[in-house]
């Protein structure tokens, strides 16, 4: 019999599936989250381990420098994207609008490559380290109902002491500039992030536009150390 109240739509369950793809959708109130979600934020952050490239002393890889070496595998990369593209090989965490277009991973290789090679190390580490930690946690909020709540100020804020660490402690730039140019680092990288572009992915701008503005305002402008 009718009462004229509308009754709400059962709330999502979390999936069924493995045990920390469940832990992980409760903490995050994702209960839609899949575990290609999981395996896209973990190779995501994975990306943080190219900066053992300024740890491989210069000779390592004996026949050829480290920069090729780092070049070399942006084409194994770059090879990869043309089997899945050109002949049809399927890969795991591809997303639907990436069908048909580069995937976020090329152009996640392409701006670490573009980072390590044309900038100071300590740049080079903020935005790598930057993108590969907080995208991940940007895209997990936003896709909660709780972290939309909180708007872009967690992400801001995890960058900016991320890079003020970086830059402070690697570039041995001073204090004062090394907090002031991480909060411009910060909102340049997150911004960066929620600008959508069909052939523009973030994975790129989001690495080298903040590298871009930490290289033109702190070593050419203030003249801080490379």
């Amino acid at each position: 019999m009718p009462t004229g109240l509308t009754e709400e739509p059962p709330s999502p369950r979390p999936p069924r599936g493995g045990g920390l793809d469940r832990r992980l959708a409760v903490a995050f109130d994702r209960p839609e989250a899949a575990g290609t979600v999981l395996w896209r934020r973990l190779l995501h952050g994975a990306g943080g381990f190219a900066l053992v490239y300024y740890i491989v002393p210069t000779g390592f890889f004996v026949v050829v420098s480290k920069e090729v070496a780092v070049l070399i595998a942006l084409g194994l990369v770059g090879l990869l994207e043309l089997l899945r593209l050109g002949f049809g090989v399927e890969l795991p965490t591809i997303r639907g609008y990436e069908e048909g277009r580069p995937a976020s991973y090329v152009f996640y290789a392409v701006g670490i490559v573009l980072a390590l090679l044309l900038f100071p190390e300590a740049i080079g580490a903020t935005v790598v380290l930057g993108t590969a930690l907080v995208d991940p946690l940007a895209g997990e909020l936003r896709g909660s109902s709780r972290g939309r709540r909180l708007g872009p100020w967690p992400p801001i804020v995890a960058y900016g002491v991320l890079a003020t660490l970086t830059l402070g402690g690697i570039g041995r730039w001073p204090w004062t500039w090394a907090v002031a140019l991480a909060v411009l680092a910060a909102g340049v990288a997150v911004g960066m992030e929620r600008w959508r572009l069909r052939w523009l992915d973030d994975d790129l701008t989001m690495t080298v536009v903040p590298a871009l503005a930490l290289y033109g305002v702190g070593v050419v402008a203030l003249g801080l150390p490379r």
